[in-house]
């Protein structure tokens, strides 16, 4: 209850609190950290032991007012405005108690601590419906669209209502009923109108969704990450997903953000960032929910293992990862590999049957699968699945970014100063070398392509000599060349990149820098399997179709939690089946049920922990084309990532491997860089299997790898 004394607000507390311990009152920031308070607000907590007044002062002036008590009586809750930029003081006083917080503000066009804003920057606030960005830059050193100078795209939010039609689409709400409005009923068993309440705008410079029934929010959200992969320089858009019409008819809020679509960019520092920023918003208008369940796939599925890893339920309390990788920056360590292999074998008879590629790329291969290059039956994952992410990823000449606002920006042509790389995009991760580009990873040293193949017999020594002296590397960023067709036209036909690669014989290898490797590693954007919150990691199983998701990775990322500290219990792999006409089932609604389950659990129990708490279909599953269960069970994955025999489901669904696999890499994926042995070292250790080089075979060994090769 609330009452005056001396014209001040007073707090009296109705009961105390059992269990706390040192001061008797306390002061606890509910949106974010302390101190990572954005947008000049925070959403605030009072606890008190002993019943009695209290007065909660902001830098000396009395708040007191805006605290409510919280349902069950034994606390405060407010909504702290008019936060000063940096520090600011919080202090409760329950004579003869006090306690004080410092709280750390940061605007809400950020950073926070991403490091410096990425210039120049399109924005799309018009798009979306939230008219021009205000102007944001008097000095002239921003850049100029169409309505006003906006160096940071902001934008005042905005407030609308939606219903869902009979139709299945959603249309602006009328002031009366509709006659197709839809109705829904939610997790929680109420059936009422799906008319949908949304607050869109600008956080951290992306633009922003929350959206939730009107009368049938059930305490629960969604934040829905999207994947694709971008370069930056780009406020993005907002996606389909951020009116999840399953999600939002089973009541739950839907998060969105066009910071966190990896289509939008592949900074997942800003990224993570810009999540806890949508996050807090969330939890300053709608109270803390029971839980939030990160929903994507691809890169978003990269971004709920590297946000349940880098700030553990500060974002998500759970994650269903769909089509997952483990993250992206090692992705690009095999993915570099593929033209390199591929202008080699388009080049050269002996691979011209395409299911004998697998033998270098791992990757799976097909004669029937039809080439969308040439049109005519034979493909692999290479060609059908990361053909085109080279160049976007490595040519700092190169963007697929041909938006037409770059042309209204001010200075003109400002898009051509741009270095568009990944590298680049997360510089401020990597780095900056001496040329003024930003420094890479990607290396090649010492890697040697087919090894397992020929330690199997799938190919000949002679073979084996000669992909790896023709291989090649990528040259350094700031000696490529534009692309040529399919990417820009007209131009000769080059899907390889060959013009920037490294030639000869034997070819160049690349180095990666090493600055970026340690500073990538101790980013964040490497996931190292540190993750402890509940994880259903579902996709469709498509290597027949040569999708780049290829299924290998959901075992990467247990492998990596196993290496982390042995244990993967809080982990399961659900598979269903998309053979052989492609996706036929959706499991996500079945594992947001089991989630719901598995927290409330959590909740009701918590010192069992994750894996204590786990219900009985919290398990590991392979499911038929139609969604019905093939095998489940804690061995149905045997043989995967143990000698095992194949378990119901590994024999059902085949995992491929990677380039650096078949090179001898671990399954883990992450070496970016392998420690190097002489040559003579590794034949005497028996590396190459049966083959016993010559004289002649090891001078030639000898010659393509001068410093050495890879030891995993």
């Amino acid at each position: 209850m609330k009452v005056a004394l001396a014209g001040v607000a007073i707090l009296t507390a109705m009961s105390g609190l059992p269990g706390m311990t040192g001061n008797h009152v306390e002061l606890e920031v509910l949106s974010s950290r302390a101190d990572q308070v954005t947008g000049g607000d925070a959403l605030v907590r009072v606890r008190q032991a002993r019943g009695g007044p209290v007065k909660v002062l902001h830098n000396g002036e009395d708040v007191t007012a805006v605290f409510k008590p919280d349902p069950d009586g034994r606390s405060y809750t407010g909504l702290v405005t008019g936060l000063a930029a940096g520090s600011n003081r919080l202090e409760a006083v329950a004579w003869p108690y006090r306690s004080s917080l410092r709280v750390r503000n940061f605007p809400i066009e950020g950073p926070v601590f991403s490091g410096p804003h990425q210039y120049p920057f399109l924005c799309k606030t018009e798009r979306t419906g939230l008219g021009p960005p205000e102007p944001d830059n008097q000095d002239g050193q921003g850049y100029r669209v169409a309505a006003g100078w906006s160096r940071d795209c902001y934008a005042k939010p905005v407030t609308d209502r939606l219903y869902r039609s009979t139709d299945g689409t959603f249309k602006p709400m009328p002031d009366q009923r509709p006659a197709d409005m839809a109705t829904t009923t939610t997790l929680d068993g109420r059936t009422v109108d799906f008319v949908v309440r949304r607050e869109r705008g600008v956080i951290n410079r992306f633009l922003y969704s929350i959206a939730s029934l009107e009368d049938g929010y059930n305490g629960r959200a969604i934040f829905r990450f999207d994947g694709g992969v971008g370069i930056g320089h780009d406020q993005g858009q907002l996606g389909g997903n951020a009116l999840d019409p399953y999600g939002l008819g089973q009541g739950y809020a839907i998060l969105y953000s066009s910071g966190t679509r990896t289509s939008t960019h592949y900074n997942l520092i800003v990224g993570g960032e810009t999540a806890l920023m949508v996050k807090e918003r969330f939890i300053e208008r709608y109270g803390v929910p029971l839980y939030t369940v990160g929903v994507g796939g691809s890169g978003g599925a990269i971004q709920q293992y590297l946000y349940g890893q880098n700030y553990g339920d500060r974002v998500i309390d759970a994650a269903i990862p769909q089509y997952s990788y483990p993250d992206m920056v090692t992705q690009t360590i095999h993915v570099g590999d593929c033209e390199l292999l591929e202008n080699y074998m388009d080049h050269n008879p002996r691979w011209a049957h395409w299911d004998e590629r697998t033998a270098l790329i791992g990757f799976n291969a097909s004669d029937t699968v039809a080439n969308p290059y040439t049109g005519k039956p034979g493909s692999d994952e290479c060609v059908k699945g990361w053909r085109g992410l080279t160049p976007l990823t490595m040519n700092p000449k190169w963007t697929p970014n041909n938006d037409p606002e770059w042309a209204r920006m001010d200075p003109p042509g400002v898009k051509d100063t741009v270095q568009w790389t990944h590298w680049d995009d997360v510089r401020n991760v990597y780095g900056v070398g001496p040329d003024g580009y930003a420094r890479s990873t990607w290396d090649n040293v010492g890697v040697q392509y087919g090894l397992a193949s020929l330690r199997e017999g799938r190919i000949t020594p002679a073979e084996f000599l000669d992909v790896n002296a023709k291989a090649g590397a990528w040259k350094e960023a700031r000696d490529m060349v534009q692309e040529g067709c399919p990417f820009v036209c007209p131009s000769d036909f080059d899907p390889w990149s060959a013009r920037n690669q490294l030639t000869g014989d034997p070819a160049p290898r690349r180095t990666g820098d090493p600055v970026a490797i340690r500073n990538v590693r101790r980013s964040g954007l490497v996931f190292r399997g540190d993750i402890g919150i509940p994880i259903i990691d579902w996709r469709h199983y498509l290597e027949d179709q040569l999708d780049m998701h290829d299924a290998r990775e959901s075992f990467v990322s247990r492998q990596r939690m196993l290496d982390f500290d042995g244990r993967a219990g809080n982990q399961v792999i659900w598979f269903t089946d998309a053979r052989p006409d492609g996706p036929r089932f959706d499991q996500t609604p079945q594992a947001l049920k089991v989630m719901d389950e598995w927290l409330a659990n959590i909740r009701k129990y918590p010192y069992k922990g994750v894996e204590g708490n786990k219900p009985p279909q919290a398990t590991d599953r392979c499911f038929a084309t139609d969604g019905t269960e093939i095998a489940s069970g804690p061995h149905v994955w045997d043989g995967i990532l143990d000698k095992s025999p194949a378990g119901a489901c590994t024999a059902k669904f085949p995992i491929y491997t990677s380039s650096r696999t078949v090179a001898g890499g671990p399954l883990e994926g992450d070496v970016y860089k392998c420690r190097l042995q002489p040559v003579a070292r590794a034949i005497d250790r028996g590396l190459y299997g049966a083959w016993r080089p010559s004289q002649d075979e090891r001078a030639r060994l000898e010659q393509i790898f001068p410093t050495g090769v890879c030891d995993y």
